[in-house]
């Protein structure tokens, strides 16, 4: 699948119900389990919020944030993004830095 930006690919495993193993780059791996995304999905539902993709300073409010607090340090919304639009989660919000979960 293609992450946030469109500009690189990366691939899963699993689903956000199960939790997934998500593989980018040069063969990194990251795990986000099934109750990190209900925590998640929890916490920004019915929001609109940034996806907050950067890898160093993600803003306050963001799923990036979200993820560096909660989940790993590792910089992971670009990926996370698209997989819980891909199951049904969530949909591009208003600007293309945003996305609005359901």
């Amino acid at each position: 699948m293609l992450t946030w930006s469109g500009e690189s690919c990366f691939c899963y495993y699993g689903s956000v119900k199960e939790g997934t193993s998500i593989r980018y780059g040069s063969g990194h791996l990251v795990d986000v389990s099934r109750q990190n995304y209900t925590a998640l999905l929890d916490h920004f539902r019915g929001k609109e919020v940034e996806v907050g993709t950067s890898r160093t300073k993600p803003p306050e409010g963001s799923v990036g944030k979200w993820l560096q607090q909660n989940v790993t340090k590792t910089a992971i919304a670009s990926y996370v993004g698209p997989i819980l639009i891909e199951e049904g989660y969530a949909v591009k919000g208003s600007t293309s830095s945003r996305i609005r979960f359901l």
